[in-house]
């Protein structure tokens, strides 16, 4: 079936974003009640991705600049994408799309905002004489090896941009729609540094199917990281969330940590579940509806805050230490998102090693400085 004849809202006269709203049809209520996106082109639904909603728009700018004093190993980061169909229960970005009138909930996993100028903007912006070259951080936010970089592949372009305008690039991703920019990206690291995450935290199939149930499985993901190692590329691993009482016993931790190591990931950093607002109230709603006996322990360990409790946050950074020197992963955190010190949350603010470029060194080397700073999570 044709994507084009799928369109619920036509591009209005002139691309005004302001009377689209009025081109709306009657096909598509949950549309016609959303505030006009600026730059929004069209809004398309299409039974291959049934339940979801495109809002293609034309962005002035995608380099987003970090905010001063976040102290990220990046300055700069690219979002193709608002909003995102893997519907991940737990995903710390949901309160971002509230800023857009969306909900935190079932609006993010089903209206996704699509930059389908990404990457031509991207190009203009990085030929500025102003730029200074620095990293650029991809799937910051939302994912940009969603399902959708299938029909919109914004990402070649993206990646092209950046390379060949000599700027670092990192990506983090659970798609395994990454594989088919494998050659793409081996150029671009000859070119400049690159970084590669993948987002892994736990190798029980079912249980992914139900906390992430829009996400390629644990299998594919670990296929997917030895693909990256095979071809010669870095790729470490952000095994977060770990789940309280659902991923962080010693038979789950085992199996992830093992299964990593097989897989050759560069490196492996972990952390438990974090419920930052927007977050707390769609997670402790499916927790509430498909385990309602964690519902009390969820909220207990928890209290009113987005961090698990010390006692749990000290016992699970020991159960993953132990499961990191087993499986042969010990030193090998990478980039810090702080000043470490005697905390619990030490683990989780680490990047893996091979998620981040390399600082070059020699005539004519970009140089890619890792500082301490905030976690994603």
């Amino acid at each position: 079936m044709r994507w084009d004849a799928q369109a619920l809202r036509p591009a209005p006269a002139g691309n005004n974003a302001d009377n689209s709203a009025s081109n709306a049809t009657a096909a598509a209520p949950a549309v016609e009640a959303l505030l006009p996106l600026a730059g929004l082109v069209r809004s398309v639904s299409t039974p291959e991705f049934a339940g979801v909603t495109f809002h293609e728009v034309t962005a002035k700018s995608v380099l987003n600049k970090v905010a001063a004093g976040s102290r990220m190993p990046f300055e700069w980061t690219v979002n193709p994408y608002r909003g995102c169909s893997h519907a991940c229960v737990y995903c710390f970005a949901r309160k971002s799309h509230t800023y857009l009138d969306f909900d935190a909930g079932l609006d993010f996993d089903s209206q996704v905002v699509v930059k389908i100028n990404a990457a031509d903007v991207l190009r203009k912006e990085l030929a500025k004489p102003s730029w200074g070259h620095h990293h650029v951080a991809l799937g910051t936010n939302t994912d940009p090896y969603q399902r959708a970089e299938g029909r919109y592949q914004l990402m070649p372009g993206i990646i092209r941009a950046l390379a060949d305008s000599g700027t670092p690039l990192s990506i983090l991703t659970k798609g395994t729609l990454l594989a088919r920019d494998i050659p793409l990206l081996k150029h671009a690291a000859a070119q400049v540094p690159v970084g590669i995450g993948i987002s892994l935290a736990m190798t029980d199939e079912q249980l992914s199917e139900a906390v992430e149930p829009g996400t390629p499985g644990p299998r594919a993901r670990l296929k997917l990281v030895s693909r990256l190692r095979e071809a010669g590329l870095p790729c470490g691993v952000m095994a977060m969330p770990i789940l309280p009482w659902l991923s962080d016993s010693d038979d789950a931790l085992d199996s992830l940590f093992g299964s990593l190591a097989a897989a050759g990931a560069t490196g492996v950093t972990a952390g438990a579940l974090y419920l930052k607002p927007g977050t707390r109230e769609w997670f402790m709603q499916w927790i509430a509806a498909r385990h309602p006996e964690l519902a009390g322990r969820y909220r207990r360990l928890y209290g009113t805050g987005s961090y698990a409790s010390k006692e749990y946050r000290e016992w699970l950074a020991g159960r993953i230490r132990y499961f990191k020197a087993r499986h042969g992963f010990s030193g090998s955190h990478g980039f810090s998102h702080r000043d470490l010190a005697q905390d619990a949350r030490d683990e989780e603010a680490q990047y893996p090693a091979g998620s981040m470029p390399e600082a070059r060194t020699g005539p004519g080397a970009n140089s890619v400085v890792g500082s301490a700073q905030p976690t994603l999570f």
